[in-house]
């Protein structure tokens, strides 16, 4: 279906034409004519399968040709699980509505004085479409600014990984402090009972549309290395030595971890930099930055970059620690071979991990190649995940890297 075939208004037609967008997407010609019509919307479709277009465009043309066009006021409200998503939406927006007088504003934490101000000014004034971070919205509208009586629309965007961050309660402050009368659409890549909770509590009667799990690009080089804790730094400077990669992005499962081996790479004279919740907006921003330039060659994450961050030439993904779930794998491999590159995703699995490593080869539906290790790093774990998790099944090897309790996993 081609985007001339929704009937959008224009002026919206021409930001189309200037993003050289021209065939819907599966989960964009499902969902976009249910929420022309007004109707709330329960969408279970992953990052990359263009859902953040399904739900901008009905918006902003909603916006342009609805009974409230042209009136001040908040109309929109799109509430994210973190800054650089909430950043990446707004910065798609603008590219839609280029065309259009429709206003917008990111809202998130992380950022100076100066930001706070002008996040005000725009909340005060009514900014037709508000993107923003669960705590940080709610924090502005404990102080009494944000004018909500004219919203029209709640758009809830990667709701399963909110709930993972705790946020149910932030959204659930702002949903009540909303008019009773809007459209909710709640996007979601994954389907846990907490997400059909969430969705009985805020939405009305909802269509449900659901897009396949997209298995990651065949063109993807997956490997996978059976290693003992302490063999990870070294295998991770032997394989970034072996060849020479544009952008690398190393992927840990806590800020913990992050911290620990940004420190040991820049310790071993690798280039690295690290991303993680503890820094401020503007230390992600310029590290952000100076990946996308090329001048930082690696960079360290939790898996809060693994849906928000849009990057075409990342070439190789290192999986410092298996990913909890299967889709949080799909997710960060997929950050590779963009477009028409090309890309490699290598996994490090220690013998506790490997059990969860089976389930993600089933939840692909392919076995991952398991390569050995050189052998200056010594003898590697046998690849058993039948037997993990059994009496006298035991982990082996040392472990360097822990989780501290309560460190959060962003």
């Amino acid at each position: 279906m081609k985007f001339t075939e929704f009937g959008f208004d224009e002026r919206l037609m021409e930001g189309i034409d200037a993003s050289n967008y021209q065939q819907a997407t599966p989960v964009q010609e499902q969902v976009i004519p249910h929420i022309l019509e007004g109707k709330d919307v329960l969408a279970f479709a992953q990052t990359g399968t263009g859902k953040t277009a399904a739900f901008l465009l009905p918006l902003i043309n909603r916006l342009l040709t609805g009974p409230s066009a042209g009136t001040d006021g908040i109309k929109a409200i799109v509430i994210v699980p973190t800054r650089e998503l909430a950043v990446q939406i707004a910065q798609h927006l603008d590219g839609l509505s280029y065309f259009t007088d429709v206003s917008s504003v990111a809202v998130y934490g992380g950022g100076d004085g100066n930001n706070f101000i002008a996040e005000k000014r725009a909340l005060t004034a009514g900014a037709d479409i508000v993107i923003c971070t669960p705590g940080k919205m709610m924090a502005h509208m404990k102080m009494g600014y944000v004018k909500l009586e004219h919203l029209q629309c709640l758009v809830l965007d990667e709701a399963d990984r909110m709930l993972d961050m705790g946020f149910y309660g932030d959204i659930m402050y702002i949903v009540n402090h909303l008019p009773k009368q809007r459209q909710n659409l709640l996007f979601s890549a994954t389907m846990p009972p907490e997400i059909k909770k969430m969705a009985q509590n805020i939405l009305h009667n909802p269509v449900e549309v659901s897009i396949a799990m997209s298995k990651p690009p065949a063109k993807i080089v997956q490997q996978a290395y059976m290693v003992y804790d302490e063999q990870k730094i070294p295998l991770i400077q032997h394989l970034l030595a072996a060849k020479k990669y544009k952008a690398v992005l190393i992927f840990c499962s806590s800020k913990l971890n992050v911290k620990q081996l940004t420190r040991d790479l820049r310790r071993k004279g690798i280039k690295a930099g690290e991303i993680h919740s503890d820094l401020e907006q503007a230390q992600r921003d310029d590290v952000l930055m100076r990946y996308k330039s090329g001048s930082l060659p690696v960079l360290v994450a939790t898996d809060i970059l693994s849906r928000g961050i849009d990057i075409d030439h990342i070439d190789l993904i290192i999986n410092f620690d298996v990913p909890r779930a299967g889709e949080d794998y799909v997710h960060r491999i997929g950050r590779t071979a963009r477009a028409e590159a090309e890309g490699s995703a290598f996994t490090l699995v220690n013998q506790k991990d490997q059990r969860k490593f089976m389930a993600i080869e089933r939840l692909i539906g392919r076995e991952v190649d398991k390569i050995t290790i050189p052998e200056h790093l010594g003898k590697q774990p046998v690849y058993n995940p039948v037997r993990q998790n059994r009496p006298g099944g035991g982990s082996g090897g040392k472990k360097k890297y822990y989780k501290k309790k309560g460190d959060r996993h962003q």
